[in-house]
């Protein structure tokens, strides 16, 4: 004989049926790829954006079919509040449930900047005010007030930040960029400066900075930096002036019409080192890590001149007679 099943067994029996069938539908939704409208597809996220928010912001830009599921399902799984502000791109098809994971994880998409060995510090500011995927909070500053924003300490911000390919989430600050730049500089320089070379006549770090743009600007061919160094770290040892035409070039600024004259070189600057002994006052460039580490550890040699043969490369000599003789082949 059969017995009635009680209303509270039936209901409970209810309850688990509308769970699972709730479940089923949950689990079908949230990994059935979505129909993007195009791909790449792009999107931003706001500061505080909701949930809620941001399933409406989806929805009318046709990438979620409407807004309750993708909102129950970020409530289910407790990830409401974890969205991550910033823009974003689809490469390809993804579910409702990788979509959450996208935003909830901050996969932000990433912008990027190069700044390149050997250019200067103006020409990098010009580089960061042209990034369309950067805030530029520094353009309106002066480079003394740049310097303070990205902690640096010194008076003269050439040479000061390390040239490499900086990746970043777009509307990202272009000083956030610059301390970056900044604090990779420093590590590299005081890693190099502590595995010098002993008998260097450099005596800070800075001063490495400074002869290391040089050797940055007067390097045609990877395989001559080394020896471009130690020509200006010997002719440094002997008093000898370092002669290097890039420089004066720095001294001149925006006078400089692409070609070097004679009064050029004879009219003096704090940087014509044809007129003053010694270092200039600052760096001229950005100089790259080989360019330190060449600086710091110079071929051995005991060559004081070089010369441009023409194809990037250099022509070396250790007396003046062999280095006119190389000028009258190779410049003459």
């Amino acid at each position: 004989m059969n017995r009635p099943i009680s209303p509270l067994k039936r209901l409970l029996a209810l309850a688990l049926a509308a769970l699972l069938l709730l479940a089923g539908i949950t689990g079908f939704y949230a990994l059935r790829p979505l129909t993007i409208p195009a791909l790449p597809f792009e999107f931003s996220l706001k500061q505080g954006a909701s949930l809620k928010g941001i399933a409406r912001q989806l929805h009318q830009e046709g990438v979620l079919p409407g807004e309750r599921m993708f909102v129950w399902l970020g409530r289910v799984l407790g990830r409401a509040g974890e969205i991550k502000s910033g823009n974003y791109q689809l490469e390809s098809p993804v579910s409702p449930l990788e979509l959450l994971n996208i935003v909830t994880e901050g996969r932000v998409s990433q912008a990027q900047i190069s700044i390149i060995e050997g250019s200067t510090f103006r020409q990098l500011r010009a580089e960061l005010d042209a990034n369309p995927n950067l805030r530029h909070d520094s353009s309106s500053l002066s480079e003394e007030a740049i310097l303070q924003r990205v902690g640096a300490p010194e008076s003269e911000a050439e040479g000061l930040f390390f040239p490499d390919t900086y990746y970043f989430a777009s509307g990202v600050s272009d000083l956030a960029i610059l301390k970056r730049a900044y604090q990779i500089m420093q590590r590299h320089l005081q890693e190099s400066w502590q595995q010098r070379s002993p008998g260097l006549p450099l005596q800070t770090p800075y001063q490495a900075l400074i002869l290391a743009s040089i050797v940055e600007k007067e390097t045609g061919q990877a395989k001559d930096r080394g020896m471009i160094a130690a020509v200006f770290i010997n002719r440094l040892r002997k008093g000898m002036l370092l002669q290097t035409d890039p420089t004066v070039i720095y001294g001149m600024g925006e006078k400089f019409d692409g070609n070097l004259r004679k009064r050029d070189l004879l009219t003096d600057t704090p940087y014509n080192t044809y007129t003053r002994s010694g270092l200039p006052p600052t760096p001229i460039a950005l100089p790259g890590l080989a360019a330190l580490q060449a600086t710091l550890h110079p071929a051995s040699t005991n060559a004081l001149y070089f010369v441009a043969r023409g194809d990037g490369s250099s022509e070396f000599s250790e007396s003046l007679a062999q280095h006119n003789r190389a000028v009258n082949k190779y410049q003459k």
